[in-house]
């Protein structure tokens, strides 16, 4: 056991806890990559099931005073009434599917005897000056029916998207059912809808970019990532066992040859006379 001193070295202690504590660590992380995976094969099927839906009344899957359940995202809805422009707003910091920037134009669409619905018309390029609002096309007069996928409101929380304050006129950095409320001045249904038809058509001239559908087919790597951190995490008692055999064998090795120094006065006095006969010729 004397060539196996060398673990309770501080080198050895030091990397056996570092090892002891990644192993735990690294499993951790495998099963939060693994959660990541599950979660996002749920929203896929989530959305398509949404999708594949026949639209129904927004107001049959939200009201004023709560947004859409979780198992309610991005399902088909619908909603008649007429657009107000006058309190109609632009997202900021908004990208399209080719990663430009530009804004959301969110419209208000008024019910008749029921509440308003936050619709979120299409996407606008930015103009050369952010402290000014580009046109706008119009939105349709008269009274239109809109479908679209009904969305949860947006916050700090759940954006990472900070609310800020002194934005131009016109402006938001968040789409939000509350905050348009209280500045429109009527109820409006919590969530939004992100507009896909327009009946009767838009004959707006430019119109505005449409909305692209929710990526749903994706899984992403986390699958991978999942296996991988399980990999390295077999990894560390393997890497251990193998640093352990080479500290072993440099151990005897080194052990040998101060053995073999400490007997060497010794055995060269013992050894003398037996080299001396071999040196002895024979006769005939």
């Amino acid at each position: 056991m004397a060539v196996y001193r060398f673990l309770l070295s501080r080198q050895w202690v030091v990397l056996t806890l570092i090892a002891l504590l990644l192993i735990p660590t690294m499993i951790r992380l495998g099963f939060w990559q693994m959660d990541r995976h599950d979660q996002r094969v749920a929203r896929n099927e989530l959305i398509s099931a949404s999708l594949s839906a026949e639209p129904v009344p927004m107001a049959e899957l939200t009201t004023v005073d709560a947004g859409p359940g979780a198992d309610d995202r991005y399902r088909r809805v619908t909603a008649t009434g007429s657009y107000d422009p006058a309190h109609q707003v632009l997202v900021r910091q908004r990208t399209n599917a080719d990663g430009a920037m530009g804004y959301y134009v969110l419209t208000p669409l008024l019910q008749e005897d029921a509440p308003a619905v936050l619709v979120n018309r299409g996407w606008l390029p930015a103009g050369g000056d952010p402290t000014q609002a580009p046109p706008v096309p119009e939105p349709p007069s008269g009274q239109v029916t809109v479908t679209g996928r009904l969305m949860a409101d947006e916050t700090t929380g759940n954006t990472g998207v900070k609310d800020k304050s002194g934005l131009p006129d016109g402006m938001v950095m968040l789409i939000n059912s509350d905050q348009r409320e209280a500045d429109l001045g009527r109820p409006m249904l919590g969530g939004y809808l992100e507009l896909t038809e327009t009946a009767p058509p838009d004959e707006a001239d430019p119109p505005l970019a449409p909305l692209p559908e929710p990526d749903h087919t994706g899984i992403g790597a986390h699958f991978a990532y999942a296996v991988q951190w399980w990999l390295f995490t077999a990894g560390v008692p393997v890497g251990w066992f193998l640093l352990l055999r080479r500290d072993r064998k440099d151990a005897a090795e080194q052990a040998a040859k101060e053995a073999v120094a400490a007997a060497g006065p010794e055995r060269s006095a013992a050894e003398r006379p037996t080299a001396a006969r071999d040196n002895v010729p024979t006769s005939a």
